[in-house]
């Protein structure tokens, strides 16, 4: 009374009453023991089932035997057979064979003479042979016996001819028995009943010996099937199986290949020719015990009872096995189990909604707080609690949570505007800081770099005076006929002479570049890229380059027609250089935002690659053999000088090689304005 008072005011209450709720653990374990205690029973009592079936078949299989025995008996005292002995009347012996054979439902029937030679058969009188049926049988046997004998083909042919035909079944692939290199099993088992025949005084004459094929034999293995297993006698659409092995075959069943109604007409779909599976044959036939378990048959598991089958001579030659599907049976179980377990989980539900209800006043308000502290911290300042049922300490909690969340989202919003407003003023003053040490550091290298430059083209242009004089006054010296001796020398002189000019030129055109600028004019780049194309047009049919051409530029940037001819003619020669054994150049022209137009140079040659892009525009950065590396980095300078740009990158459509983009201003902001 006290807990059920404090469960509605306190926590502690609550979590009081949520430790009263065993059935939690109780529940649980009671039924998964009440769900392996049914299974288990249920097992045993299908176990218990095919052991009185087994009994019952054994049985008629026994009385098989000793009806076999009777006829067998009876024929061998009867008076008829007495006359015919006496008088040694053949057809009269075979034609009483005959009668009795009909008369007692055997297969064959023969007369065997005292030292129990195969003298008379049903069929008459028998071919010569060594092979025969053997007789457990002695002079002072007082009646008949019947025993299971196995026989070999040769012994079926002297005794029943006509019974050939069945005793050969094929041996046909089994899921699970043991693996074996035969084919066919080409023996018989048989019934086989022998009776003493005696005179009045007591004198053994000779033996009837009487016998049963049960390899194919269908009507013998339905009856069994039939008694064990009546129509209506196994509940739940089971269905009830029968079957005779030779060894581990099975030679007569109506265990099923498959759904008869699907064999067709004259189709045979007992499982004729299939073998047991090699855990029962360990059992039963290794062992000699009997199987009472589960087992699998043919195509699915039956719950099944196989007892061996010894021969007169006590050896185990065969089975005799009942069974029914296991699968009706075991639906019938899981459902039991499922209806178990579902009231077991309805008891568990019933339960578990009581201590939720109690528990949900305790986590429900816990699980919002915690929530709000999440969106909080994710940046949802404006999240709350809010208001929560009841007035225990959970509630004045989730209560004292938003005042204070009140009062930091208060004040960090007024920390916001202050920093906000350092931040905007700090952001503005960087800037500025920035942009002017970018001018300064870039208006720093370039006069040094242009000082440096210049100082290096004067020091030069000395020596290089000074050589070409004196090649001009050698060849004076040397003469026409001197001269011819050293042509290719001096030839090579006056190339590196002339390459020297040309770097002492391209550094004083970067040093100085007001004095190698021209005038400003609006330029038709379309006219302009064709003119260059004239001047590398050698270069281009010598490597066999094709030219593409997609000029679609309708403005004309203002810019020194000169110097942008000798970008595009280093741009063009670079793209030659890159595709030596030919290739494509693309060349187009388009209008790019609203002040500028761009100039494209494509070619499919090796491309650049990420680690040359970054130093292409460095003075001295090549990869020609003889180049100086200075066109680029002039090229660009001259772009740049009027607002202008040139960016290299390597193809994106797909395709090898680089493109050059020249962008060109149409007011442009320059030293040379």
């Amino acid at each position: 009374m006290r807990i059920a008072r404090l469960a509605p005011q306190s926590i502690r209450g609550k979590l009081l009453a949520m430790v009263l709720l065993p059935l939690f653990v109780v529940l649980p374990l009671l039924g998964v023991a009440l769900l392996w205690w049914a299974s288990v029973a249920l097992d045993r009592l299908l176990i218990t089932k095919v052991r009185s079936d087994l009994a019952v078949a054994h049985g008629y299989f026994e009385r098989v035997l000793g009806e076999v025995a009777a006829s067998t008996a009876s024929a061998a005292d009867s008076h008829a057979l007495q006359r015919a002995i006496a008088s040694y009347d053949e057809h009269a012996l075979v034609t009483l064979l005959r009668t009795v054979k009909q008369r007692g439902a055997l297969d064959f029937v023969n007369w065997r003479d005292a030292d129990g030679q195969l003298r008379v058969t049903d069929h008459g009188t028998p071919p010569a042979g060594d092979a025969d049926a053997p007789l457990h049988a002695t002079p002072a046997t007082a009646g008949a016996q019947a025993t299971i004998e196995i026989l070999a083909p040769e012994v079926v042919a002297r005794l029943a001819p006509a019974l050939q035909s069945r005793v050969p079944v094929p041996l046909l692939p089994t899921r699970n028995a043991v693996p074996t290199d035969r084919r066919v099993e080409d023996r018989a088992m048989v019934v086989l009943a022998s009776a003493p025949v005696r005179s009045a005084d007591g004198r053994l004459r000779g033996w009837v010996q009487g016998g049963v094929l049960l390899n194919r034999n269908l009507a013998f293995i339905d009856h069994i099937n039939e008694i064990v297993y009546p129509a209506g006698s196994l509940p739940f659409g089971s269905q009830g199986t029968a079957t005779l092995f030779l060894d581990d075959v099975r030679i007569s069943t109506n265990v099923r290949l498959f759904d008869p109604d699907a064999a067709g007409e004259g189709g045979d779909s007992r499982a004729i020719g299939t073998r047991v599976s090699r855990e029962v044959r360990e059992a039963v036939l290794d062992r000699g015990s009997t199987w009472l378990d589960r087992a699998f048959v043919v195509s699915d598991w039956y719950v099944s009872g196989y007892k061996p089958i010894v021969d007169g001579d006590g050896r185990r030659v065969g089975m005799l096995y009942v069974g029914f599907l296991e699968a009706p049976f075991t639906w019938v179980k899981f459902g039991a189990l499922a209806a178990i377990g579902v009231v077991f989980f309805a008891v568990m539900i019933a339960a578990a909604a009581v201590s939720l209800r109690w528990a949900r006043g305790i986590f429900a308000p816990v699980e919002r707080m915690a929530r709000t502290m999440q969106a909080v911290e994710a940046g949802h300042a404006d999240a709350r609690v809010g208001p929560v049922a009841g007035s225990d300490e959970i509630a004045q909690l989730a209560g004292h949570l938003d005042h204070l969340l009140d009062t930091v989202d208060a004040n960090t919003r007024e920390l916001q505007r202050f920093n906000a407003e350092l931040d905007a003023k700090v952001a503005e003053r960087t800037r500025e800081l920035q942009a002017a040490q970018q001018q300064l550091v870039r208006s720093e290298k370039l006069a040094a770099v242009g000082q440096l430059t210049a100082s290096v083209a004067h020091e030069i242009n000395n020596p290089i005076a000074v050589m070409q004089g004196n090649l001009d006054l050698l060849r004076e010296l040397l003469g026409p006929a001197g001269v011819e001796h050293v042509r290719a020398e001096l030839k090579l002189l006056d190339e590196q002479v002339e390459r020297m000019r040309l770097i002492v030129t391209q550094l004083l055109q970067f040093a100085r570049p007001a004095e190698f600028a021209g005038y400003v004019d609006a330029v038709d780049v379309a006219r302009l890229i064709e003119d260059c194309l004239v001047l590398v047009g050698p270069q281009l049919a010598k490597s066999g380059i094709e030219v593409r051409r997609g000029f679609a530029a309708t403005r004309r940037p203002s810019i020194n027609r000169h110097e942008l001819q000798q970008v595009l003619v280093n741009l063009l020669v670079n793209a030659v250089h890159a595709m030596p054994d030919g290739g494509e150049l693309t060349l187009a022209t388009r209008d790019a935002g609203d002040d500028a137009v761009e100039i494209e140079v494509a070619d499919t040659g090796p491309g650049l690659g990420p680690e040359l892009i970054g130093e292409l525009f460095k003075p001295f950065v090549t990869r020609k053999k003889d180049g100086t590396g200075l066109g680029l980095w002039i090229s660009r300078s001259i772009v740049e000088r009027y607002g202008g740009d040139l960016r290299a990158a390597d193809r994106g459509d797909g395709r090898r090689g680089a493109v050059f983009t020249v962008v060109l201003r149409l007011e442009p902001e320059t030293e040379a304005a």
